[in-house]
């Protein structure tokens, strides 16, 4: 996020952002992705056939492309390892925290630290709660570590990213040009993280939705935090007057 796409601090050009709470109804649609979650978690603990039966025919299907192809497979070790990875999301979260608590937007920081350090916690709890095995293979092209549901990856990238996107939509100026540029890199970000681990052979299907479905249920939940009260203005970045784009 651009510091000129941030109005500073004070000013009263434009329409005043919205609260949070008079937008989406943010708890309603985390409670569907939470019941959502739980409905598919159910369903694989309780090994339902027709899902496991998609799961395999999915799995089998992305990893001969995988061994027919290795270019795209190296291609998609790189990305899942070094940009989609749940270590990178998590310091692109805190790199964007420390931006934001310099420009005097100490609430948010703390709330997209809280958010990625929530993720942490729950997926590893939920992992080791399911206790899913991964895709076997006799000719892996990865490898991967723990257990499987949900994806890490998946809902990692689905927290960071969903976070970051709510983020610019609540306090960036709505003349500025990066909104669509920021929902773009959010969006591959998020289907790339799920799809590579796919791709890969590393995960199952329901592994990468549940992640999906998980991490964005608890930025949705998570999103009430930062509404401002009744008719007070949300907190903004500041951007100092006379300062230009931050191009680092």
């Amino acid at each position: 996020m651009s510091a000129s796409s941030f109005r500073p601090v004070g000013t009263t050009d434009g329409p005043a952002d919205p609260a949070p709470a008079r937008g989406v109804p943010h708890r309603r649609w985390a409670a569907v992705l939470c019941g959502l979650f739980l409905l598919l978690t159910v369903l694989v603990v309780g090994r339902w056939s027709p899902l496991l039966a998609v799961d395999s025919e999915v799995a089998r299907g992305l990893h001969g492309l995988a061994v027919d192809h290795p270019g795209w497979t190296e291609a998609g070790r790189v990305l899942t390892d070094w940009v989609w990875d749940p270590v990178t999301m998590r310091v692109v979260a805190m790199a964007s925290a420390v931006w934001l608590w310099r420009r005097g937007a100490g609430r948010a920081a703390l709330w997209l630290l809280g958010c990625t350090a929530a993720a942490a916690v729950v997926q590893q709890g939920v992992k080791a709660a399911v206790g899913r095995d991964r895709p076997r293979w006799p000719d892996p092209v990865d490898s991967a570590h723990f257990a499987a549901f949900p994806s890490g990856h998946a809902m990692t990238a689905a927290v960071v990213c969903g976070a970051l996107a709510w983020l610019h939509h609540l306090y960036a100026s709505r003349r500025g040009r990066w909104g669509p540029w920021v929902r773009g890199a959010a969006s591959v970000s998020v289907l790339g993280a799920g799809l590579t681990r796919l791709y890969l052979g590393v995960h199952w299907l329901t592994d990468v939705l549940a992640g999906w479905l998980l991490g964005f249920a608890l930025v949705l939940a998570a999103a009430g935090f930062l509404a401002p009260a009744r008719g007070a203005p949300p907190e903004r970045p500041a951007v100092r007057r006379g300062e230009g784009p931050d191009r680092s």
